[in-house]
Formats: structure tokens, C-alpha cells, sequence
């Protein structure tokens, strides 16, 4: 029977972080495709329904029509091309939605029963961040419903960074309910900072990659390695763009330095599957970026480059867990 509890939270568990990874994924093609300022109003519980009839889908229309995006962007646009992205922005709050009732409702009957197998405290503290959000989301939404047909690059990376603070807990909580690949560890502090290191500095390059994002920053420099023949491009830390692009196109190699680092420890304590998954990881990852850079972000590419870093931190993760977490758990 606690085999068969242990396989239904760990199948919830899959479930919640798939969901966190689907949604990730449609918010990316969302904002690439400019279809997150289509819904200018959040209606949490009624909001779930589309509109419904000629009536209704004009009534939304006339709303975006108040928008910036419209005014300054899409002024003239069909209703027939309104619906083209109000179908991409309510996918990604129908899913957000989804998200809260997957964590929500079995984390309850969990609770009821106070499953053993469940870390209560830390799943409730995910199902509250899941919550939050929702409304860090809209205050994102917000900054590009006012003056600027753009959502702020700040919001943005926070709406990120909340993402990727859900999925890493999942995560988490997954390594802990399964057995992670028996290892020698021999490699002392220094070998643990390594993981950590490694693990924070792909979290500021995701983080950059939102700045770069929310600044459109990609569709200029479309040059590799040099930003319109200079390697230092001019206004540096006066032009946001520049600046954002400059540090996340660089940042990136010393991010990968660190990861193939730890890839070449796992090596030598015979976890070759797991470093060479590291390093096709983050040399696809560069790849991806440069590629998306040189053809100015097309839609593809760079959603698939947004995935690869939370796969990136996903594996970098379990490394954290297996180095130093999991030699305490069987030291007891």
C-alpha cells in the first residue's frame, strides 16, 4: 500500500511540474508572439469562460481597444486578428488556472488523510507561490496597459523567477520520494559550492534572459560575437538594450564554464550519463541562443531556448540533491 501511495504522489507530483513546464512554455509563445496585452481586464473565477457569441467577442475587442497595444501598435486590426492572440493569452490563464486546481485540490485530500509520504508545509508553501503567481501575472500584465504597449522587463523577470522558484520545489520534492543514481562522493565543501554556484548562476542568466526579453533586446545586435562590430558595444550602462543583451550573451559562457565544471566532476565519480546530459544541455542551450540571436527571435527557436533553461536548472538541481542532500539522507 505505500508503494502504491508513494507512485500516486510521485505521478501528482510529475503532473505539477509538467503543468509548470507547459506553462512556461505557452507564456513564452505568448510574449513572443505580442499576445499578452489581448485580455486587458483579470477576471480570476469568471474569466474562465471565453467569450461566447458576435455580442461578447466585440465587447472584449472594444476593451483591447483602450489599450496602448492597440493604439499604438494594431490600430485597424480585424476582430478576426484579435482573436488570432486573445486565443494565446486565455490558453496561458486557462492553464494558470489548471495549474492552481492540480496543486490545490490533491494537496487537500493529502492534508486530510496527512499523507506521510507528503512534505506539508513545503507543498503548501508551493500551492500559496502558485496563487501569487496569478497575481504577479496580472501586475505584470498591468505595466503594459498603461502608457507603453509593453509589459516592464522587471515584472517580467519576477514573473519568471516565480516559475522558476515553483518548478524548482516540485522538483525537489520529487528527488526526495525517488532514488537518485548510487554515487562515490569524495569531493569535501568545495565540490557542493561548485553545484550551488553553478545552479545560482544559471538562474541570473534566465533572469537576464527576461531582461533581454521584456526589452525586445534580442531583435538588435544580430551579430555574433561582436554588437555591430564592437565587442564592447557603445552606451554600454547608458542603453538599457545594449546592456541587457551584453551581459546575457556573455554571462551565458561563464554560466556554461561552470556547468561543464560540474560535468567533469560527475565524470570522474562515474555519473558519465548524467554529465553528458549537462554538457548536450548547455552546449544545445548556447547553440540555441546564438542561432535565435543571428535570425532576430523567431517564434520556434526561442521558445524552445526559454525550455532548455529550465531543463538546464532541472538537471543542475538533482546535482545539488545528489551531492548534498542525498549523502546525509543515507548517513542517517
Amino acid at each position: 500500500m505505500n508503494l502504491l501511495t508513494r507512485k500516486i504522489v510521485l505521478t501528482w507530483l510529475y503532473l505539477c511540474a509538467g503543468l509548470v513546464f507547459a506553462m512556461v512554455l505557452v507564456g513564452g509563445v505568448t510574449r513572443l508572439t505580442e499576445s499578452g496585452l489581448s485580455i486587458v481586464e483579470w477576471k480570476p473565477f469568471t474569466g474562465i469562460l471565453p467569450p461566447i457569441g458576435q455580442t461578447s467577442w466585440e465587447a472584449e475587442f472594444a476593451a483591447y481597444k483602450t489599450s496602448p497595444q492597440y493604439q499604438k501598435v494594431n490600430q485597424g486590426m480585424s476582430l478576426a486578428d484579435f482573436q488570432g492572440i486573445f486565443w494565446l493569452e486565455y490558453l496561458h490563464r486557462l492553464l494558470g488556472r489548471l495549474v492552481g486546481m492540480v496543486f490545490l485540490v490533491p494537496l487537500l485530500f493529502f492534508s486530510v488523510r496527512k499523507n506521510s509520504l507528503v512534505n506539508l508545509p513545503r507543498m503548501w508553501l508551493i500551492a500559496t507561490l502558485v496563487g501569487l503567481q496569478g497575481l504577479v501575472g496580472w501586475y505584470m500584465v498591468k505595466s503594459g496597459l498603461v502608457d507603453i504597449p509593453a509589459v516592464s522587463p522587471y515584472r517580467l523577470g519576477l514573473h519568471l523567477g516565480l516559475a522558476e522558484l515553483i518548478f524548482a520545489l516540485v522538483l525537489w520534492e520529487i528527488f526526495r520520494l525517488t532514488k537518485c543514481t548510487q554515487l562515490v562522493f569524495n569531493g569535501g565543501d568545495k565540490i557542493k559550492l561548485l553545484a550551488q554556484i553553478t545552479t545560482f548562476s544559471v538562474v541570473i542568466q534566465m533572469f537576464l534572459g527576461a531582461l533581454v526579453a521584456g526589452l525586445r533586446a534580442g531583435l538588435t545586435y544580430n551579430s555574433f560575437p561582436l554588437m555591430d562590430g564592437d565587442f564592447i558595444p557603445h552606451g554600454i550602462f547608458i542603453d538599457h538594450i545594449a546592456t541587457a543583451q551584453f551581459f546575457h550573451r556573455w554571462f551565458a559562457f561563464l554560466a556554461a564554464a561552470l556547468v561543464l565544471s560540474q560535468a567533469a566532476y560527475l565524470w570522474r565519480i562515474n555519473a558519465e550519463k548524467l554529465a553528458l546530459a549537462l554538457i548536450l544541455i548547455v552546449t544545445t542551450q548556447i547553440s540555441l541562443g546564438i542561432a535565435t540571436l543571428l535570425l532576430a527571435v523567431p517564434v520556434a527557436l526561442a521558445s524552445i531556448h526559454q525550455v532548455m533553461a529550465f531543463i538546464l536548472l532541472g538537471f543542475c538541481l538533482r546535482v545539488n540533491y545528489i551531492i548534498a542532500v542525498q549523502p546525509k539522507l543515507e548517513g542517517k
